[in-house]
Formats: C-alpha cells, structure tokens, sequence
C-alpha cells in the first residue's frame, strides 16, 4: 500500500480538473495538471459548444469550500425561474420554488474555466501543462505516460497518485476499460444541439428578461436561452438528427429560416445571424456514460464527467462533477495517506448517486421539452407548491437537486413518492382549492416520514 503521497496528477484541466487542484493545493499536495487543449486564456476559443451552466447549491458549495465563492459569483446571473415562449409568442413564468427569491445562477463555461484556472495556478504547487494528451496508463504500477503534441515527446509524468478530470471521452478511462471486470455503457440520445446567439441590443441591454431561463418547448424538439454577461443569450437548439423535423432535414436557407418563423417566431428578429450560426457551428451529440469501477487500488480516480458524463436537462453536469471534488476532498481529509480507502469510499458514496442524476436528467428532457407548456403538468406545479408552503416535509424533486445538497438517490426516490401523493390527492379535482388539505398531510406523514 502506498504511503505518504505527496504528488498528484491531474489530467485534464476543465472545470472538475481546475477546482480538484485547488483542493489539493490547498491541503499541501504537489499538483502537475494536464490538458490536451490550448490555453484557452490566450487562444481563440473555438464557437458553437459552450452550453451555458446551471450553477446551483452543489457546485456553490464546492466553491465556498475553496474560498473561491466570491471571484467565481462574479460571472453569475441569477435565474429564479423558467420563462416559457409559445408559439404565438405569449410568454408564461414558471417559478423555481415556492420562495421566489430561491435561484440557479448562468454562468458561461469558458469564463469559468479561465476564471478556476487562474485562481487555481496562482496556489502554490499547482502547474498547468498545455497540449499535451495522455498516451497511456499503467494501471499496476500507476504510471502516466504524456505526449507533447507540439514536439511528439513521449515522457513519464511522475507522481504518486493520479486524478482523471479529463472528460465523457476520458483518454483514462479508456485504458482502465482494458482491466478486468471493467463494465462501461454509453447511450447517445436521438437529439443532437446546436448554438445561436441572441445578441445584446443597441445600448447592452438585454433584449430578453433577464432573471429567466427562456425556453421554447415544441414537443419533440425545444430551444432554451440564458443570459450572459454582455447583455447576450447563449441559445441552444435541442433537436433529432433525423427526420421532418431533423438537423439532417434542414438543410438550405430557406428551410431553416421558415421553421424558425414557425416554430420560434418571437426569437427570429433577435437572432440576426441565425442563418450563418445555424450552418457554421457544429451539431454536437448528447451522451450518457455509465461506468464501474472508477478506481484502480490507490493508484488512479475517474472524477466528473470522466466516470459519469450525463445530458444538460437538469443543469447537474457541473454541479455533480464539483460534489465530486467535494466528496473527494472530504475523504482525502479523513482517510489520508491511505488512498486506497480514499478512493473506495469515493466511488462507493458517488456511484450510487451519479446513476440517480443520470436517470432524472433523461426525464426532464421530456419535461422541459413537452410537458412545461402542458396544461396538467402546470397544474400538478401549482399544487406541488401549495403543498410545500403548507407542509415543510414536502418538497420537490427540483428544489431537492437544485437548492439542498440531499444525496441525488434520495432525492430521486423523494421524487417518485412525491408523485404519487399528487396522483392521489388530483383524483377528480380540477382547482388548487380543491385539494383536500387534511388528506395531503396524512399521506405526506404517511409515506415521507422516512426521510425526515
């Protein structure tokens, strides 16, 4: 068993990687991050796949843990609930949360990423190396070999333990798919998502509210926008590769821009460049990995995406990559320097919880996409928000993940109860004053006393 570790690899140095350094810059480790891209603080990014992220309680929380909450906030704007856009152009907000002061937070994930690089290379201990793609693991004896892309060196990058952040298409969990008894599974949707940009107008002011996550539900297909910094959204189409309504389908000018004025008409006189975005930036696939184990011995972690990479609909990617920073550090504190006991009891605390946050971001693309404009889906939410000003125990499986640090297991199961307490009490009702009060608290005692 290793002892007194000292040294850490970090390979890759996005979001996951860059605050998993601090951590352990923090606690005195020598940290050597890798990162196969350019530094994109000096280097023009590349366009068209910079989601914007969904910051919530989770991720804040890893923030407030490295001292880095207030730097980071900077770049954040405040989201307190969905704005929905019809087809006629009526708009209807939907609040978070029974407070409607409770909030997400838009955070651009380029700014981010430069922003925890910065704070974490100015630690000491930490160095960042660019271009370079790790080329191989030797899992027995924990050795990670890199190759400069500029020079085509192969070298040893030497230390005792290794933390891979680098990704759903993680060069290490490539190898670590080569051990045995190594299972893995990848499920790409059906739906595939392109970038637009909702400029700022003339003045800087944004065009659209700003306080909102603007999204236009169309069934089998949806456009969501958030709000950036400069007055501008970063708007993403989430729409099939095939069919009538298919990326492969629309394929002139003229095709895009009648579907747009159909499907999306208040948005077309915001978007000037619509046509040049739409055919210039990629179409990006949507994926979900599953995998196990994420440790070898006491040798190599899979963090973040790297273990668990999941699809954008509940605004968690982020937020379960940095509790994976959280968890990680935790067990670091407790059990170190036996990383071999780290390691277990991460996987062992994370895993279970990863599988939850997969299965409920596959469900709300189906919410967000179909059931938001739903006239009984609005009316279970009005209830569901009745229910919880009137009942502290009760709360939904949105304001669990978004706004609580509650394991995602739990609040998955949570969630499953929750609705069968709404299909009992709207049995043959058809107004919030209808619901009968003295019922609900009896089932909510009844079937959520468990968990409180």
């Amino acid at each position: 068993m290793q002892k007194n570790p000292s040294s850490v690899n970090i390979l890759g140095g996005g979001l996951a990687g860059s605050l998993m350094a601090v951590f352990m810059a923090q606690k005195g480790y020598q940290v050597q991050v890798y990162e196969r891209r350019p530094d994109m603080r000096k280097n023009q990014l590349d366009g068209g796949r910079s989601i914007n992220l969904a910051l919530s309680v989770r991720g804040m929380y890893a923030l407030e843990q490295t001292g880095m909450y207030d730097e980071i906030m900077e770049l954040a704007i405040p989201m307190y609930g969905r704005m929905m856009h019809a087809r006629d152009a009526t708009l209807n907000f939907q609040s978070y949360s029974k407070d409607e002061k409770t909030c997400i937070y838009s955070v651009s994930r380029a700014e981010l990423n430069m922003r925890l690089m910065s704070l974490s290379e100015s630690l000491p201990g930490v160095t960042y190396h660019f271009e370079q793609k790790c080329e191989d693991v030797e899992f027995d004896t924990g050795k990670v070999w890199m190759r400069d892309l500029n020079s085509g060196e192969k070298y040893l990058a030497p230390a005792d333990i290794s933390m891979a952040c680098d990704g759903a298409f993680s060069a290490v969990r490539y190898d670590m798919q080569k051990t045995p008894r190594f299972n893995f599974s990848q499920h790409y949707l059906e739906h595939g998502y392109k970038e637009l940009t909702i400029p700022p107008g003339p003045d800087g002011s944004f065009q659209m509210e700003k306080n909102a996550l603007h999204i236009w539900p169309r069934g089998s297909f949806m456009m969501i926008a958030l709000p950036n910094l400069d007055g501008s959204f970063t708007c993403t189409l989430f729409f099939p590769y095939k069919g009538e309504y298919g990326f492969d389908n629309l394929d002139t000018e003229e095709k895009v821009m009648a579907f747009f004025q159909k499907e999306f008409p208040d948005a077309v006189p915001l978007i000037p460049d619509l046509l040049e975005d739409f055919f210039t930036n990629p179409t990006s696939s949507l994926v979900t990995i599953r995998c196990f184990p994420w440790v070898y011995e006491d040798k190599v972690a899979l963090m973040g995406d790297a273990s668990h990479a999941i699809v954008p609909f509940f605004g968690q990617g982020m937020n379960a990559a940095f509790e994976d920073c959280t968890v990680m550090s935790a067990f670091v504190d407790l059990c170190q320097p036996d990383f071999e006991e780290v390691f277990e009891r991460y996987q062992v605390e994370r895993k279970v919880n990863a599988e939850a946050i997969a299965d409920m971001a596959l469900e709300n693309f189906i919410e967000m996409r179909d059931s938001v404009g739903n006239p009984e889906f609005l009316f279970r939410k009005e209830v569901e928000h009745r229910l919880e000003r009137h009942f502290p125990d009760y709360v939904s499986r949105y304001e669990l993940v978004s706004f609580s640090r509650i394991p995602y297991a739990e609040a998955y199961q949570r969630g499953l109860i929750n609705q069968q307490i709404l299909d009992e009490l709207l049995e043959g009702i058809d107004s919030v004053e209808e619901v009968d009060m003295e019922k609900a608290g009896r089932l909510i005692e009844e079937k959520l006393s468990k968990f409180n």
